[in-house]
């Protein structure tokens, strides 16, 4: 039976199903949830224009703070113990989903639960996957959550 749940957040639509879904499973095991949302701080990087870094830094822990309070809200609302946690990649050849394994084997996860944004075709290739590269990689099971693309979030 799964006791902790790592779920990874991203504020998209994909991200609000996969929410639900583990709230319903750390319900149904009586498990704790261990919310998590990664700052990627290779953006700091890929900018060519002039900019502040850390108002960028600001804006994207903002970001995850927003997404994390969604996660806390499900949570609470369903009387399901969890935790929310912003991690941030480590350096510019860090990914995200490096940080998520990291942040997987620091919290025991035996189940992680996260969206998927189905892409296909070119987008795919050109964009790839966080969800996918995880999964390659990943020492314990993992559930892949899709939304339509119209989909909005069950509030």
């Amino acid at each position: 039976m799964y006791k902790h749940i790592m779920l990874a957040v991203d504020d998209s639509p994909s991200s609000w199903r996969a929410i639900e879904e583990a709230v319903r499973m750390a319900a149904l095991a009586k498990a704790t949830v261990h919310a998590v949302y990664v700052v990627d701080k290779s953006a700091l990087f890929n900018y060519g224009g002039y900019y502040d870094p850390q108002a960028l830094l600001d804006a994207l822990r903002d970001e995850g703070k927003a997404a994390l309070a969604k996660a806390h809200d499900a949570l609470s609302q369903a009387g399901v113990v969890g935790e929310e946690e912003i991690v941030e990649t480590e350096n510019i050849g860090d990914r995200v989903e490096n940080a998520l394994q990291r942040h997987a084997l620091r919290c025991g996860a035996d189940l992680v639960v996260m969206g998927t944004h189905g892409r296909r075709g070119v987008q795919r290739l050109v964009l790839g996957s966080v969800a996918e590269r995880f999964l390659r990689f990943s020492a314990c099971p993992v559930l892949l959550v899709r939304a339509e693309p119209d989909e909005t979030p069950a509030q």
